[in-house]
């Protein structure tokens, strides 16, 4: 069950790889994300000291937190993957020049999971591919479906 998606991600990046990640979490962000006040539009992941942060995924604090927590809505939080993952995820970023995305928030068996992906920066003649391509498929449905429906009437 999706949480929150990175729907600019798509539109600014070609994503290769799909990966999933655990969180570090204190107690009042999972009750404010459990509440939806997460969003992932300007954040991002990087590599540092041997192990995957994320930075900027911002987390509003539920106003009846707790009075001795001062919370701070985007801190850095860590992503928990294994060893052999994050060996290879340093290779391709740093080798390759591959950008780590984030992709979506999502439950898995009651736990907070975060989908990143490896991603390709996009163009702007690239975004205007796809954007035309969008467009092309809205319109063949449409046209299908009013000729469908024609045939029908007939």
């Amino acid at each position: 069950m999706s949480i929150v998606e990175n729907r600019k991600a798509t539109h600014d990046y070609f994503i290769e790889d799909r990966y999933e990640a655990g969180l570090v979490l204190e107690g009042w962000e999972v009750k404010a994300i459990r509440a939806g006040h997460v969003q992932l539009k300007e954040s991002y992941v990087i590599v540092r000291d041997g192990e995957i942060w994320i930075i900027n995924m911002h987390i509003s604090p539920l106003p009846t937190a707790s009075t001795h927590i001062h919370p701070n809505a985007t801190r850095t939080r860590k992503l928990l993957l294994k060893a052999e993952e994050i060996s290879k995820l340093i290779g391709k970023v740093e080798q390759r020049g591959y950008t780590m995305v984030p992709l979506n928030l999502h439950y898995k068996k009651g736990r907070i999971k975060l989908d990143f992906g490896l991603g390709r920066g996009k163009k702007l003649h690239d975004k205007r591919d796809t954007a035309r391509d969008k467009d092309w498929e809205r319109e063949k449905e449409r046209v299908m479906k009013h000729d469908t429906r024609n045939k029908a009437k007939d």
